[in-house]
């Protein structure tokens, strides 16, 4: 089967949280989805952060792909590491050898291992690297391996879910309420990547925007929040919220609002709302 002249969405870390999401609200908004993690079949999914001791996780690729189906769009799984790129690149080789074409690439998948919350004492800088190649060379990569055919037809859509810790300091260290710098210096990097997209390649048809999603409650977070005694006390929004403004970055503006939003970052709770894209969560 193939997606024809269908719109065709690619979501990194599609698995679970905003990328399983993401990925949903696509498919409802009339998109095919190609779906990228590591996860691929449930029971697979381990807590690898800071604070996750390896617990069991909910969500897969198989998982995410039924729910596409179920919206009656077509769903592909590929298999998808940020820490080897040729993983990246057989991602959209997959899709591109099924589907012919990507409208929409979702850079949504992010390094969950150790290093996130490690003071900058304690941090060594091979585990900065590894950050980095994973939240921002690897999101490079495949934008990359993207675009030429984006160019060709003379549109194509790249969203980056970025991180309020790109362009704020934490309110306290990492593991005190706050977050460390091997997490916050790749997400500035990544942060960047946008904006300068829109500059030089506006004029053929390329759109790109940041997603800056807020606090968002996903099956790691609540796992983590349940073994740890804190089940119900940090309250977020859901990740259909940021899900339902991909959707419409991906689909539902206007030329005139896509022109204005080209290259910025849109603050998905409170467009949310503004726009009426999600019922009000709070």
């Amino acid at each position: 089967m193939t997606a024809g002249q269908s719109k065709v969405a690619l979501v990194t870390g599609a698995s679970r949280g905003i990328g399983k999401a993401s990925a949903i609200a696509l498919a409802t908004a009339g998109f095919d989805v190609a779906v990228a993690a590591r996860t691929l079949k449930e029971g697979e999914g381990r807590d690898d952060s800071d604070t996750g001791e390896g617990r069991a996780i909910p969500g897969s690729l198989a998982a995410t792909a039924a729910a596409i189906d179920e919206a009656g769009r077509l769903a592909l799984a590929v298999r998808l590491d940020l820490l080897d790129r040729a993983s990246l690149a057989a991602a959209v080789d997959t899709v591109l050898e099924r589907w012919g074409h990507i409208d929409v690439l979702v850079n949504n998948a992010v390094h969950t291992g150790a290093g996130s919350m490690e003071h900058f004492l304690d941090l060594d800088i091979e585990t900065i690297e590894t950050k980095l190649e994973a939240n921002v060379i690897a999101q490079l990569v495949l934008t990359k391996q993207v675009l030429p055919g984006m160019l060709e037809r003379g549109s194509g859509t790249i969203i980056n879910m970025t991180s309020a810790v790109a362009i704020s300091d934490p309110p306290a260290p990492g593991g005190q309420g706050g977050w460390g710098l091997g997490y916050a210096i790749t997400k500035g990097a990544f942060h960047r990547v946008a904006g300068i997209l829109a500059v030089e390649l506006r004029d053929q048809g390329i759109r790109a925007f940041n997603v800056e999603p807020g606090y968002v409650v996903t099956e790691r977070m609540e796992a983590n929040q349940a073994a740890l005694g804190f089940e119900g006390r940090y309250r977020g929004a859901p990740p259909s919220v940021p899900a339902a403004v991909v959707a419409w970055l991906a689909g539902g503006l206007t030329p005139d609002e896509a022109s204005e939003l080209n290259g910025t970052t849109v603050t998905a709770q409170k467009v949310a709302l503004q726009r009426g894209l999600h019922p009000d969560w709070r």
